[in-house]
């Protein structure tokens, strides 16, 4: 079969987990980047819940120090969003691309319920960065009006719901500076999957509906960028009494896209407006000269979660059949993957905002 490559610039994903430090066990620094590197991502943002939370500047410096010479895409940092944390904001605002607020039980311990906790940071963060939340349902209601009583710009991680999609089209239409991501789980699974996914399924925000999975795609011109989400665990950990919360995506995510384009049901030019053009407005992240990924829109493969480079070794994807793989990723002009092997050298850098 001919083939058909298109080249797309270095892509962001503003939305990964890590685990580094403190939970080694489900991914590192050195796996996570060659994943995302196979995955056709030259630059990706580490959220702040890690056993060990990124709430103190020692604990920031201790992620940028462990990063170091070991990583093989760019690397940013997020920050959680604490009572206690909000006295560093100052400290660390040009460090960090965004705050992380968690509005809802997930992974970690950066929970905040609390209003009055929640109007202190959301006062406190400077004005002009973006404040991420996870909030869900009628959560979001809150997130929302809380930035819009502070001044704030406001990122809506992993939208899952209709309801949510509805609150955050009529909040631009208000002309609020919010934005949005929406994960490729919740584009193409449901709460159906989960009988066969069974703890392989579970994670936060969880699968949702038919009718809400459709929303996001019917209001996918509200949405602003696709990140991952890359939550991995073993293999161990999701098939224990209590499995933890998330699903790997980095590997994953830009085939399903490709597949969607291939299927008609998005753009090149729209796919390169969500993983890269606006996740690089959105979080100040400087362009990379030279850096971009070639895929072929034509090669048909099944996903094969034993394959993938993440630690975790599995996808809810696995045995899926998918149109578009990468090709070759070029960062700041050298070969660092060809489609079969990642560059043996670590090439990445540990990356700053522009603003």
């Amino acid at each position: 079969m001919s083939k058909e490559i298109v080249r797309l610039p270095g892509l962001i994903d503003a939305h990964v987990h890590l685990r580094e430090p403190g939970a080694t066990q489900k991914e590192d620094f050195e796996t996570g980047t060659r994943a995302a590197i196979a995955g056709g991502y030259t630059t990706v943002l580490d959220m702040p819940n890690n056993p060990e939370p990124t709430v103190a500047p020692d604990a920031l410096q201790k992620k940028i120090q462990l990063a170091g010479n070991r990583i093989y895409c760019d690397i940013g940092f997020h920050f959680g969003g604490t009572r206690e944390s909000s006295q560093y904001f100052e400290e660390v605002k040009n460090e960090v691309f965004g705050l992380k607020v968690y509005m809802n039980h997930t992974t970690g311990t950066l929970l905040v319920e609390n209003p009055q906790d929640l109007q202190d940071i959301f006062a406190r963060w400077p004005r002009g960065k973006i404040i991420m939340v996870h909030a869900e349902g009628e959560t979001l209601r809150t997130a929302i009006d809380l930035a819009k009583n502070n001044n704030q710009r406001l990122h809506v991680c992993h939208v899952s719901q209709k309801q949510e999609i509805e609150m955050i089209r009529d909040a631009k239409e208000k002309r609020l500076p919010v934005t949005c991501e929406v994960s490729a789980h919740h584009l193409f699974l449901t709460e159906n999957d989960v009988s066969s996914l069974g703890s392989f399924g579970i994670m936060r925000p969880p699968l949702a509906t038919e009718s809400d999975r459709q929303a996001l795609w019917d209001n996918l011109d509200v949405v602003d960028i696709i990140a991952s989400d890359h939550a991995p665990h073993t293999k161990e950990e999701k098939t224990s009494e209590k499995p933890p919360f998330g699903v790997p995506g980095l590997e994953t995510t830009l085939p399903l896209l490709l597949t969607a384009v291939v299927d008609g049901r998005l753009t090149i030019e729209r796919l390169v407006q969500l993983t890269s053009t606006r996740p690089r407005e959105i979080f100040a992240v400087e362009e990379t000269t030279d850096t971009y990924t070639e895929v072929d829109l034509r090669e048909s493969y099944i996903i094969d979660g034993s394959k993938l480079r993440t630690k975790a070794g599995w996808t809810p994807f696995d045995g899926v059949r998918v149109t578009g793989r990468v090709v070759r990723v070029i960062l700041r002009g050298e070969v660092v993957c060809d489609g079969e092997s990642i560059k043996e050298y670590p090439r990445g850098k540990v990356i700053y905002p522009t603003a």
